[in-house]
Formats: structure tokens, C-alpha cells, sequence
């Protein structure tokens, strides 16, 4: 019923974006470009880049905005403030202390209830983001890998990781849809063909625009696991990749990094190829394997 919820949700909000994109556009266009000067109500051409500009990157950072709101709702979660244990006093020194260390302020830190064990973060910005924790990772990892999960994650808090994901999706959102809305634009006389095209191309581009998506957040795992490895060690993010790879295996579970659109920073995935978004794990242990295994301890 929550994942039913969360996917309710996540289509309500899409849906309110869209709408208020789509008003905020038409008075830009009709009414406040025009009190300056700029008309392009008679230019096709200009309106829907225009119109693919204001839709593609701001359903980006809306979403961005609501990330934090999102995630929370798509899980059941409980924010840990005033830790209540060891395991829980051990997650929290840890965001804490690399938080202080980094200038930044401490994310939101969470526990929510899944038996896969992953983790992720999200947030506008990075002295307003969260982290979160499954309870299944909790339970299948030690707490010296607990601690390379969490700076793994505070790699993509301090890197800016979610804003620049944001951007790309902005940049690739909007060449979607002013390419479709150019399609459309030259079949204005045969508006249910318009309206086939439009869509087709859209789904297509889309397809193909997460090429450099997921290519760009291959690079983003990559570049977080060697900060894990500056801050605790590369052998505990070693320890924990290679924990999670055989906890698979056993399990034979088929882990999607995309199924959660709010979770911009999970652990790890089973795509491969082009459309994956992290690296494979013998990779990533690679990496870090090349990095010499020195790093920063990181007391607690």
C-alpha cells in the first residue's frame, strides 16, 4: 500500500508541475514578455523553445525542490536526531562528524524500512539534503561498512551531485520536448498526426537522452567511492561493494537504481551496458583497489 502511495504521489506531482509550468509559460509568453518588449507570440519557432525550456528545466528543479518531500513519502521512515542505540549513535557521529569536517551542514539522517539493502541521498543543495539507510543494509553490512555506505553518500551531498543531475535532466528534458514540439509544429493541419508524432518522438528521445544520464551518474559512483575511500578507507567501501555483490548473488534479488525516481544515489545496481546507471561492482572495487588503499580515518 506505501509503494502504492508513493507512485500516487509521484504521478499528483508530476502532474501539479506540468500544470503550473504550463500556466507560468503562457503568461510569460502572453503578458510579461510582451510589457518588455519581446513578442514572440507570432514566432512558432521561439515559443516552443521557449516553451521546452520552462517545462524541461523547471519540472527538473521543482523536483529537485521536492525531493527531500518526495522520499519521505514513498517509504516509511524515521529520522534519527536523538540516537537511540549503539548502531544508531555509530550512523549518526559519522554524518556528523564528516559533515563538520567538511564544512557543510549535517544532512537529514534516516532509516527506512526495506529488506533490500541500499541507501541513498537527496536534496536541493548540499546544506539542505538527507540521507537514508535501509534497514536491510543495516542488517546485511558491518558497522565499518555502515560508515563507508554513509561517506559514499556524503560524497554526492558535498560534489553537488543532485543539482548537477538536475541540470543535465533540464538540458535533456528541454531538447525532448522542443524537438517534439518542432515535429508537432509542421503538422498543425493534421492535429491527431501532430499529436502521434509528438508523443512517438518523445518517447524515443526520452530513450535516448538517458544515454548521457546514466553515463553521467556512472561517473558520479565512481567519483563517490573514492571520497568514501579519502574519508574511512578505501578497504571498508571494498568490504561493503563486495558484501552487497555476494548478499545478490545469494539472494539472486534484481536490484533496479532506477525504480525510485527520489533516490538520486543508491549503493548499487544491476543494469549493465549504456543504460546503467552505476558501474558494475568488480569495477568499482577496481577503482578503488587502484587508489592504494591509503585514506583519511575518520575517528569515532
Amino acid at each position: 500500500m506505501k509503494s502504492f502511495k508513493g507512485i500516487a504521489l509521484l504521478l499528483v506531482s508530476n502532474l501539479l508541475i506540468f500544470l503550473t509550468l504550463s500556466i507560468s509559460f503562457s503568461i510569460l509568453i502572453n503578458l510579461i514578455l510582451p510589457a518588455f518588449g519581446i513578442d514572440l507570440r507570432g514566432s512558432v519557432d521561439a515559443r516552443i523553445f521557449l516553451w521546452a525550456l520552462v517545462i524541461g528545466f523547471g519540472g527538473a528543479f521543482l523536483s529537485l525542490a521536492l525531493s527531500k518531500f518526495m522520499a519521505r513519502q514513498s517509504f516509511p521512515m524515521r529520522r534519527i536526531q536523538q540516537p537511540q542505540n549503539s548502531g544508531e549513535q555509530l550512523l549518526f557521529q559519522t554524518v556528523e562528524q564528516l559533515a563538520s569536517r567538511l564544512g557543510i551542514a549535517m544532512p537529514e539522517l534516516w532509516i527506512y524500512e526495506s529488506p533490500e539493502p541500499n541507501a541513498f541521498a537527496t536534496g536541493p543543495s548540499r546544506n539542505n539534503s538527507m540521507i537514508a539507510v535501509s534497514t536491510g543494509l543495516l542488517q546485511v553490512l558491518r558497522p565499518d561498512e555502515w560508515r563507508a555506505v554513509l561517506a559514499h553518500e556524503m560524497g554526492h551531498v558535498y560534489n553537488g551531485d543532485m543539482v548537477s543531475t538536475t541540470l543535465l535532466q533540464g538540458l535533456m528534458n528541454t531538447f525532448v520536448f522542443w524537438l517534439a514540439g518542432m515535429a508537432r509544429s509542421l503538422l498543425d493541419d493534421r492535429p491527431m498526426v501532430a499529436f502521434a508524432v509528438s508523443l512517438a518522438l518523445q518517447i524515443f528521445l526520452s530513450i535516448l537522452a538517458l544515454l548521457p544520464i546514466t553515463w553521467f551518474s556512472r561517473r558520479r559512483e565512481f567519483a563517490a567511492d573514492r571520497f568514501a575511500a579519502e574519508q574511512v578507507g578505501a578497504a571498508a567501501m571494498i568490504s561493503a561493494l563486495q558484501r552487497l555483490e555476494d548478499y545478490s548473488a545469494r539472494t539472486q534479488l534484481e536490484h533496479d537504481a532506477m525504480r525510485d525516481s527520489m533516490a538520486t544515489s543508491y549503493i548499487f545496481g544491476n543494469w549493465r551496458g549504456w543504460f546503467a546507471t552505476h558501474p558494475s561492482t568488480a569495477d568499482r572495487i577496481a577503482a578503488l583497489r587502484a587508489l592504494g588503499g591509503s585514506a583519511q580515518g575518520l575517528a569515532v
